[in-house]
């Protein structure tokens, strides 16, 4: 989940929202998935959602908002709608700075801290994985670090989402040069398989992955995520009002096993939501620690 509402839809003649269907499915995403979108957002929901309309032949949002609480179908409907008001702009190797830090310091320092208890187990957490792009770069990372030792470890990186399409395509694990934009040269020899002019992420990297729908609303079911050595949640959180940001927030910190880290967006920051977590800066980076 990138950028909310980041491209408006063209349609000629555009369906108007009220006040009063705005607010019925703004209350109702909100109740869904947690997504907040203010009053000032109202014409891109608008715009967002006017191509659903067309396509169910609806001739009005007030329509659509009954179709998603009585119709037959709602519960497909409702997946629709999450993905029109997410968009998974995103690519492997996004934000560098935080990445190298996460090579060069957090990885190393998780790994000997696991090897200091006798343990050779590894459990990662991608909530908010969209197509796949941070959790297999993630992947790409350990084996960086870790090299043939990969192979002797219990390795483990969950990547959650809420959409089904965007899941299903991260499963598929086969990506344009687009995707690739920010990578490195010599991780796409070493990590993909070129395939009918994409590229596809080999085997051993995409076995370390796990992939799975989650809604972060669900309390229950983040406490079904298996405890993580560190957690990633980038650009996740500016979709939220402060009290989703709140309860997501300590939904990481539970999960983190003692002396663990959360990452979150590079623009995004637990000010004001949580005092819970230690910040550790470094070079163009802020990474959160739960105390030991």
């Amino acid at each position: 989940m990138s950028s909310l509402f980041s491209k408006t839809i063209s349609l000629g003649k555009e369906l108007k929202i009220t006040d009063s269907e705005f607010a019925s499915l703004r209350d109702y995403i909100y109740e869904q998935c947690g997504i907040y979108i203010a009053d000032n957002r109202k014409y891109l929901l608008e715009n967002r959602l006017a191509n659903r309309l067309k396509k169910l032949s609806l001739k009005d949002f007030g329509e659509y908002y009954y179709y998603l609480q009585y119709d037959s179908n709602r519960v497909h409907e409702q997946k629709r709608l999450f993905e029109v008001i997410t968009t998974n702009e995103t690519s492997f190797y996004r934000n560098p700075p935080q990445l190298k830090v996460f090579q060069e310091n957090i990885l190393p320092a998780v790994i000997d801290a696991q090897r200091k208890k006798g343990l050779k187990s590894l459990r990662i957490w991608s909530a908010g994985c969209s197509t796949g792009e941070e959790p297999y770069t993630l992947a790409m990372i350990i084996s960086e670090v870790m090299r043939a030792e990969v192979r002797s470890w219990d390795i483990r990186i969950t990547a959650n989402d809420l959409s089904p399409r965007v899941l299903d395509s991260a499963r598929k694990g086969v990506y344009s040069e687009y995707s690739l934009r920010t990578t490195p040269k010599e991780i796409v020899e070493r990590y993909f398989e070129p395939e009918g002019g994409a590229y596809a992420v080999r085997p051993e990297i995409k076995k370390l992955v796990s992939f799975g729908p989650l809604n972060l609303k669900d309390r229950q079911h983040l406490k079904s995520v298996e405890r993580s050595e560190i957690v990633f949640c980038r650009n996740v959180i500016i979709y939220f009002d402060d009290e989703m940001k709140k309860q997501v927030i300590n939904a990481y910190y539970d999960n983190l096993v003692p002396g663990g880290y959360l990452v979150i967006g590079h623009s995004e920051s637990l000010h004001n939501i949580s005092r819970a977590f230690k910040p550790i800066h470094y070079p163009g980076a802020i990474i959160y620690q739960k105390e030991a």
